[in-house]
């Protein structure tokens, strides 16, 4: 599952390590969403979109991005 979360997380300046301590994961977890070996469940989702202060497209829904970027 292809994703935004390194881009959004490193936008929001937090770590892997915070990232994961402020929504009650380990930073493996965050660390195999970003590299797209583990589909996190919706609630996870909400969790990070959230604490980013993003929107699930902006992190989970690479379409948008990928057109914008072509569209430059």
């Amino acid at each position: 599952m292809n994703n935004n979360l390194k881009l959004e997380r490193t936008r929001a300046n937090l770590t892997q390590e915070q990232l994961a301590e402020k929504i009650g994961v380990t930073r493996q977890t965050i660390g195999l969403i970003e590299k797209g070996k583990y589909n996190p469940s919706l609630q996870l989702c909400l969790k990070i979109c959230i604490e980013l202060q993003v929107t699930l497209n902006d992190v989970f829904w690479t379409h948008n991005r990928e057109e914008e970027s072509n569209e430059r």
